[in-house]
């Protein structure tokens, strides 16, 4: 069963999201696992959640949630209770349901933001190269990146490319007289960067110069063809529009060289600019928290085509997970008596190149004998009927599913039925 434990920009402050995140990026996924109750685990940390998906046993208990919220308030060194009443857990089809929207940008500050998929496949990536994935996180994450792909391509949503940068940007722009003539400072050169860059070379900007910390300004203006800065303050006092987006340090007031009317946008998560410089004479300072509540403006709902697309693709992927224990068994009835067939074949000494022909007929004529029995054990199961299909097998070929699932561990809403609710604060 996928168990997902949230903390987003609709349950907490940015402040508080802003210590979480900090705290993850030294939190490894395998944390979560450690206690071995859950048997993999995916961290998703972005600039508006932090999010744990787990895959547990069908019928756990809450306990398990408890414990991840015990982890991460422990790794941001925050009060349990104060995490815990701004956390929502979410099991079964209803996790798989978040997963595909997050991962779609329809839970996302601006909503259909392309940066979520990028950030939640890292995310995954870095938990499968620290092998605390297993085979159903590996198949649910998957399916997600191609939902968002579905969802990019057959909506609105994908159409106007939406991001975070672009609707910070956006709200900007009613500051900016012409964008033309607008000097624009990049901090960071991390994930965000690179669509900063571009969005404003859309907007009209060429006067674009970078900073970075970390020593890698050179390398990123080269590749940008744009200038490199290695001074804050200096960089700062030349530029009228100033974009953070990194993880390493913060502006402070003392980066601040004037007055000269200039616009601050922080897209940090922990903050990348200290609140003190906002009220600072001539700086306008446009955090996450100020672009989030403009972004629940109705006019920016998320498209409804999007919300069904992945809907449907939620519930089709939990119809087929929890048929595969009987697709499965079907299957490797099906594959064993053509094994043994073959076999037979073999035994005859028949000629190779006929031998191999015979096999290739005969597992062609397999695959598409089971073809319309799984299409129809998934039909069954998205009806709440698998159990059908299961007396079928047992009925006609003597095949009990359970016993021959092995590790196979169906994604069902099981909270619903051991009594435990599956949305709700944990």
């Amino acid at each position: 069963m996928l168990l997902c434990v949230s903390v987003s920009h609709r349950t907490a402050d940015f402040d508080l999201l802003g210590r979480l995140s900090e705290a993850v990026t030294a939190t490894s996924a395998g944390k979560l696992i450690e206690d071995g109750r859950a048997h993999g685990a995916v961290l998703v940390s972005t600039c508006n959640r932090v999010e744990a998906y787990l895959d547990v046993s069908p019928g756990a208990d809450t306990s398990i949630a408890e414990a991840t919220l015990r982890t991460l308030a422990g790794a941001a060194d925050l009060p349990h209770d104060t995490l815990r009443d701004r956390a929502e857990v979410l099991a079964g089809t209803s996790a798989l349901h978040h997963l595909f929207a997050v991962t779609s940008g329809l839970e996302s500050i601006a909503v259909g933001e392309e940066e979520i998929a990028g950030q939640v496949r890292r995310a995954y990536d870095s938990a499968r190269g620290a092998h605390v994935t297993t085979p159903e996180l590996d198949t649910a994450f998957q399916r997600a990146a191609k939902v968002s792909r579905d969802v990019r391509t057959a909506t609105s949503l994908g159409k106007a490319g939406r991001s975070l940068v672009q609707f910070a940007l956006q709200l900007a722009g009613t500051r900016v007289t012409d964008w033309r003539e607008t000097r624009a400072l990049i901090v960071g050169t991390g994930n965000y960067a690179a669509t900063t860059v571009a969005t404003l070379r859309t907007l009209g900007v060429s006067a674009l110069a970078v900073y970075s910390l970390t020593g890698r300004a050179e390398q990123f203006a080269q590749k940008y063809d744009m200038r490199a800065e290695h001074d804050l303050r200096g960089a700062v006092a030349a530029a009228q529009i100033v974009i953070t987006c990194t993880n390493t340090y913060t502006v402070t007031v003392d980066d601040i060289p004037d007055e000269s009317r200039r616009t601050i946008i922080d897209l940090g998560l922990p903050r990348n600019v200290d609140p003190a410089v906002g009220r600072l004479p001539g700086v306008e300072l446009m955090d996450l928290e100020l672009i989030a509540t403009h972004a629940r403006l109705p006019k920016l709902a998320p498209d409804a085509t999007a919300r069904e697309l992945v809907s449907s693709a939620a519930d089709a992927f939990a119809a087929e997970q929890i048929a595969a224990p009987a697709i499965v068994a079907l299957r490797r009835h099906v594959f064993d008596a053509l094994d043994s067939e073959l076999t037979r074949l073999a035994s005859k000494s028949a000629p190779a190149a006929q031998s191999a022909a015979v096999a290739e007929a005969l597992r062609h004529f397999a695959g598409a004998l089971l073809h319309d029995p799984t299409q129809r054990a998934r039909e069954l199961a998205a009806g709440g009927r698998v159990a059908n299909f299961e007396a079928g097998l047992a009925a006609v070929f003597g095949i009990d599913p359970a016993a021959q699932a092995g590790s196979i561990t169906p994604l069902r809403p099981v909270a619903e039925e051991s009594g435990a609710a599956e949305t709700g604060t944990a």
